[in-house]
């Protein structure tokens, strides 16, 4: 197993929509409850630092592999995406220098059920917004077919096109890019 030590920095503000099920209150218009509870999107350590989940950076990393659809030299058609999907873990979390009670929001008119281009109520949201961030993110990598030449590239790609959160490149947006100013391997 190899570990990879990425030193990362946001190129682009990165968003927050955690799922919540924080209660309504009674008579609550959904308005209000937005309003009330937006920054309960945000991923929060129990001292209230915000922090990007470790499956975020898994699921970018395996993203931009499976986008890139390198072939695996000497090994005919067969290519790096799977190898990514299983071969790659990431444990912990990036932890933010920001606490939950002080990030800022930004407030869109989006579709009622969350589709992307779909149909019906449009309604105000507001989403959980960190512009500087950065840090450090291990990968492990327990698959000997990456190289440290393939992932290098592959994280690097995946920082430009693929990013983290809501509203990324991935998914048609352009948040959570970010560069990578190095990499550590042990």
């Amino acid at each position: 197993m190899k570990t990879a030590i990425v030193k990362i920095e946001g190129i682009s503000v990165v968003q927050f929509g955690r799922y919540h099920q924080t209660d309504k209150l009674e008579k609550e218009s959904h308005d209000d409850y937005e309003k009330r509870t937006w920054r309960e999107k945000c991923h929060a350590t129990e001292d209230g630092h915000v922090f990007i989940p470790p499956m975020a950076f898994k699921k970018c990393i395996e993203t931009a592999a499976a986008f890139l659809n390198m072939k695996i030299p000497g090994q005919g058609n067969n290519k790096y995406n799977k190898h990514f999907v299983a071969g790659i873990l990431v444990t912990d979390p990036l932890v933010l220098d920001v606490k939950k009670e002080n990030v800022k929001g930004e407030w869109v008119f989006g579709n009622a059920q969350g589709r992307k281009g779909g149909t019906g109520p449009r309604v105000p949201k507001c989403f959980p917004t960190i512009q500087k961030w950065g840090g450090i993110v291990t990968f492990y990598i327990l698959d000997e077919t990456i190289t440290e030449t393939v992932f290098t590239r592959v994280i690097h790609e995946a920082g430009s096109f693929i990013g983290i959160g809501v509203f990324r490149p991935a998914n048609g947006g352009y948040h959570g890019r970010f560069n990578v100013l190095s990499v550590k391997w042990s």
